[in-house]
């Protein structure tokens, strides 16, 4: 019996033994697996390799309600969820992707800095193109949540134009851009297909499109842009009877305006006018936003645009507002848009929004 009992305890003594032998030889590989990482983490390119791409998103919900066209109409909505990855490829050579769960792929480009400084650069790809104050501006900084002004939205192609189809602002092609002399004028030329986005172009012409901004003091910019095109239409407007599904049709842009930014106040003004084959039209909106206390602002805009010069198909709207920064760049928004119509009842409209960004 006591040589059983020796036997066992010498086995126990033995399994212990190896046991701290397998521990310690674990911890000394651990310590220098440790050692290679840290020696690698130190290296000066892969810091660098770790440090260039770049994600981002925000989603954008709410509610609306209206009562236009003599109806009731209340609605929980989820209108945009972005999500989106830039990279440095190298310091001069970039590329962004950039994708609305709720939509469509919207961007995806590449950049490339020819000069030391930011005199010159080329984009290639699909983007926001350069037409208007308003159109190359995120939603997510802009104050109504409705986002854009009706010219904005009809000329520049971010939704409501039957003629050009919903396109979300953006554009395939290329273009120049840069900033001059100490950064006071920045300028921006681009050659695009003029068809919006993720399709082909409907004919074989290109739209030029020219931007000039002026700074010439730190708070404010005045900014004009024009575009020279000839569309491809996707669908009919009735006041633009003359262009059917499938014609090919001039689509020139104009636009001039300015925007004011201080601690606790922005203004953005701006003029535009287009012309879709023979038809004019032309809007205009002035935006306000003057924080009242901390993270609290009152947001005021008036909003006009007309659709058709030679008829009588106008539409004004004043929206007057509160936001709520509660984290950095996240916000609620509450506002309240009174709508006149010349060729429709006019109407009032509530919306109440989130914000939520990284």
């Amino acid at each position: 019996m006591r040589k059983m009992i020796i036997a066992v305890l010498l086995f126990i003594v033995g399994q212990l033994y190896v046991k701290a032998q397998e521990t310690q030889a674990e911890a000394l590989e651990a310590k220098q697996n440790s050692s290679v990482i840290d020696k690698l983490t130190d290296k000066k390119w892969v810091k660098d390799l770790v440090s260039r791409p770049e994600v981002h998103g925000y989603a954008q919900g709410g509610y609306s309600y209206d009562n236009a066209k003599g109806s009731t109409n209340s609605s929980f909505n989820l209108k945009r969820t972005l999500f989106w990855v830039k990279a440095r490829i190298t310091d001069r050579w970039s590329f962004l992707f950039m994708h609305d769960f709720s939509s469509v792929v919207q961007e995806y480009y590449t950049d490339y800095r020819f000069t030391r400084h930011n005199e010159l650069s080329v984009r290639v790809g699909q983007f926001k193109h350069s037409y208007s104050l308003e159109n190359p501006l995120s939603p997510t900084v802009l104050e109504l949540i409705d986002v854009y002004s009706q010219a904005v939205l009809f000329l520049a192609g971010e939704g409501a134009d039957p003629l050009f189809g919903v396109q979300y602002g953006r554009d395939l092609g290329m273009m120049v851009y840069g900033d001059l002399f100490k950064d006071k004028i920045h300028y921006e030329l681009a050659l695009m297909n003029g068809q919006g986005i993720n399709k082909k172009d409907g004919n074989s012409d290109k739209d030029v499109i020219v931007k000039l901004e002026y700074k010439p003091i730190k708070e404010l910019r005045i900014v004009g842009s024009a575009q020279k095109g000839r569309g491809h239409a996707v669908g009919t407007a009735e006041w633009n009877p003359d262009i059917q599904i499938g014609d090919n049709y001039r689509r020139d842009r104009l636009s001039i305006g300015g925007e004011w930014k201080s601690k606790g106040l922005s203004l953005r003004s701006e003029y535009l006018t287009g012309k879709d084959g023979e038809v004019n039209s032309q809007g205009a909106y002035l935006t306000g936003c003057v924080t009242v206390a901390k993270n609290l602002d009152v947001i005021g805009s008036a909003d006009y645009y007309d659709r058709n010069t030679q008829m009588d198909y106008k539409q004004t709207n004043a929206t007057i507002g509160l936001q709520y920064w509660f984290f950095k760049k996240c916000r609620v928004q509450a506002q309240y848009t009174r709508c006149w119509r010349s060729f429709d009842t006019d109407y009032n409209w509530l919306q109440a929004q989130v914000q939520v960004a990284f």
